[in-house]
């Protein structure tokens, strides 16, 4: 998993609640178990203006120019402003992917969907929560400023503006640790490999009829 540490990019306003994991990536683009190939059908039944399949580039697509992801100021955004419940509906893990391989590093939001949540740490996507007064004030400058971009500090835990001014924001130890150093739950295992490998070995020390294919200890069953 990549490491996020300190990131900076454009904000796109996504200026809906309630926006579920079907809408992000829609189930018909679900036949892969890959974590590639799913940015093109992000937001697909906003984006596009025909229904698409699988394998068809948004060059052939006929866009949809009034969604906030095709107008021209927004192409390129890196973080994803959100209104509340944001990745509610399915536990589909394919959401957070296709968010990802469109390009965004984060994501602002007053409330996120729990399972989403999660899957946004599991895979490197920074959620942010922030109060829906602070969220509101974003959308204003990001509608007003053309070229409004943010740097998201997980280092500091801070937001900072074109301005200068910041934001803080709270993430969980763990997870903040997990995001910093690219760490997936396979990835935590693995750091502690040599104190699993040290416990393996003092286990079959004692036990050494483990190691004897098919023995059991005296009196276990059959």
């Amino acid at each position: 998993m990549r490491a996020f540490q300190v990131e900076a990019g454009l904000v796109a306003p996504m200026d809906r609640a309630n926006v579920d994991t079907d809408q992000i990536i829609p189930k018909q683009f679900l036949k892969s178990i890959k974590r590639t190939g799913f940015g093109d059908n992000l937001f697909d039944a906003w984006r596009f203006l025909d229904e698409g399949d699988i394998g068809v580039t948004p060059n052939e697509r006929r866009i949809n120019h009034d969604f906030v992801l095709n107008q021209p100021r927004y192409q390129g955004a890196r973080v994803l402003l959100a209104r509340h419940n944001f990745g509610c509906g399915s536990s589909r893990e394919h959401a957070v992917w296709a968010l990802m391989e469109y390009g965004f590093v984060a994501v602002i939001a007053p409330s996120f969907a729990d399972i989403f949540f999660e899957n946004c740490f599991k895979n490197g996507l920074l959620p942010i929560v922030l109060d829906e007064v602070t969220v509101s004030d974003l959308f204003v400058r990001v509608q007003q400023e053309e070229g409004f971009a943010l740097t998201v500090d997980l280092l500091r835990q801070r937001i900072v503006q074109p301005d200068g001014g910041e934001i803080a924001f709270e993430v969980a130890p763990m997870r903040r640790r997990k995001l910093l150093e690219g760490l997936d739950d396979i990835g935590l295992t693995l750091a502690q490999a040599e104190r699993i490998r040290a416990f393996e070995a003092q286990h079959l020390a004692r036990c050494p009829w483990l190691a004897a294919e098919g023995a059991a200890p005296s009196g276990a069953d059959a």
